[in-house]
């Protein structure tokens, strides 16, 4: 299996896609305007605790107080029992742990999502190449994913002896297994500055600062997502892809040299079909190369996938036809979760199957789906309506909210791409014409709300655009426009 990741690089937005035998898997988009918050600590202040619900509100200098539950609120362990083993604390009231007006040092764990503000906890982790620390605690734990039971030994000695003196605990990641005692090390000593530097800050900070913020996106990729069976890592920004080579000879030597340049004509993600794999990602039907599809209907609530067999008819029984289309749904759905980036509760309608083997089938292959999925999933068994019933771990909004804004037309039941969205389609639309066709200059043609955005918000992005093409770029408003509308005309 081939795996790759593409950076795609722009003054206002870059966006990762993650692309396994030629098929997209996940896009991870940052703008500058919209960068997310989770992994950063902030100095916060207790507005109000909240008896009722066992938490509090924090005010952390975002838009909207943040949410801290009392089971997020760290309490050292009790002493050790007989056999050794640190008890963990008994749950405690939040009022015997916050009062108003309190300061407190946090982390969010999840982004504000809709209505909802950020989830925060006083239990911090900082990740690393190879490890996450957990200070003020003693833990020493090797991820799942690492099932070779002799190398999560090796793991688990040598971080202890390393962690041993240091007050800390880690937890060692994925990218960790095969990697020599000097690379732990490594990491052990940056974790340990950068602990040294948040504690630091955390005591001069005034109330609602930053005192740590996560790489940027692009580093995050090459951080967490390239591993020994990623075969290469292009970058279409000479400057990023310099700035990645270096921050990978730094920590992760072995795997630098498959960061490369793309230096082609055509787009990056165009090369690679992965817009085209973005719009489809927006619609509500997925179609199935057997000829059947899915419907997916994102809520407040939940996510809820109907599998219908659509035009395919099988060649044997109904109850045949009907598992290989549910067997197709389970790998389909699987990638979709990632690609959409859905969390929260979600509910697949497979087709009804009588058979208790197809159905054992079908779950299976929908778990060994799923395995490569960053997210934390669970997966329940068949209910008795039929229903299969999965969780998936959500820290960020879906790729549709972010993309998109309810629709002003329909009253808000439906979906539109948001007028930075088009903005951005628009400059890479004038950059795909100037490199296909011979023009002096350009006229774009969209909606006034769109043209408003670029004239006024966008005008420097447009300044460095006419100067990097060479070509001069009017633009037009014009009423009969719909917001995701607009036309580029070579003049």
């Amino acid at each position: 299996m081939s795996e790759e990741l593409l950076v795609n690089v722009t003054p206002r937005e870059t966006r990762v896609a993650v692309v396994e035998n030629g098929m997209l898997q996940e896009l991870h988009t940052e703008r500058g305007s919209q960068r997310g918050v989770v992994g950063n600590i902030y100095k916060g202040k207790v507005q109000r605790v909240m008896p009722g619900m066992q938490a509090a509100f924090v005010d952390i200098g975002l838009d909207r107080a943040a949410f801290l539950h009392a089971n997020d609120v760290y309490r050292a362990p009790l002493e050790a029992t007989e056999e050794g083993i640190e008890a963990p604390p008994s749950p405690v009231p939040i009022t015997e742990l916050l009062r108003d007006g309190a300061e407190v040092v946090v982390q969010v764990v999840k982004d504000p999502i809709g209505s909802k503000g950020a989830r925060l906890t006083t239990e911090i982790s900082i990740p690393s190449r190879y490890m996450v620390l957990l200070p003020r605690t003693k833990v020493v734990g090797v991820s799942a994913r690492i099932e070779d039971e002799a190398e999560r030994t090796r793991l688990r000695e040598q971080v202890a002896g390393l962690a041993n003196g240091k007050g800390h605990g880690y937890i060692v990641r994925t990218n960790a297994e095969g990697q020599p005692a000097e690379a732990l090390a490594e990491d052990v000593a940056y974790l340990g500055r950068v602990w040294a530097l948040i504690e630091k800050a955390s005591a001069e900070a005034a109330v609602g600062s930053c005192v740590y913020e996560d790489l940027s996106l692009p580093l995050r990729a090459v951080r967490d997502l390239i591993r020994r069976d990623v075969d290469r890592v292009k970058v279409d920004s000479r400057e990023t892809c310099e700035h990645l080579r270096e921050f990978a000879a730094r920590y992760m030597p072995a795997l630098a040299d498959k960061i490369e340049h793309y230096s082609g004509a055509r787009p990056i993600f165009d090369m690679y079909g992965v817009e085209d794999e973005i719009q489809r990602a927006l619609d509500k039907e997925v179609p199935l190369k057997s000829g059947g599809y899915l419907v997916i209907d994102q809520t407040e609530a939940m996510t809820t996938v109907d599998v219908n067999t659509g035009s395919f008819l099988g060649q044997r029984n109904l109850e045949e036809t009907v598992y290989r289309t549910n067997l197709e749904a389970a790998q389909a759905v699987a990638r979709q979760l990632r690609l959409r980036n859905l969390g929260g509760i979600i509910i697949i309608d497979f087709i009804d199957m009588f058979d208790l083997e197809h159905r054992r089938q079908v779950l299976r292959t929908l778990e060994k789906s799923l395995a490569k999925d960053h997210a934390k999933t669970t997966v329940y068994d068949f209910s008795p309506l039929g229903l299969v019933e999965m969780t998936r771990k959500r820290t960020v909004e879906s790729l549709e909210r972010r993309l998109c804004e309810p629709c002003h037309e329909c009253g808000g039941r439906g979906m539109v791409r948001t007028a930075e969205t088009v903005t951005y389609e628009i400059f890479r639309e004038i950059v795909r014409a100037v490199r296909q066709f011979d023009a002096a200059s350009l006229l774009v043609i969209a909606s006034p709300k769109v043209v408003a955005r670029i004239t006024e918000e966008e005008s420097n992005a447009v300044a460095e655009l006419e100067e990097f093409l060479g070509k001069s770029i009017r633009f037009q408003s014009d009423a009969q426009y719909l917001q995701e509308q607009f036309d580029v005309v070579l003049l």
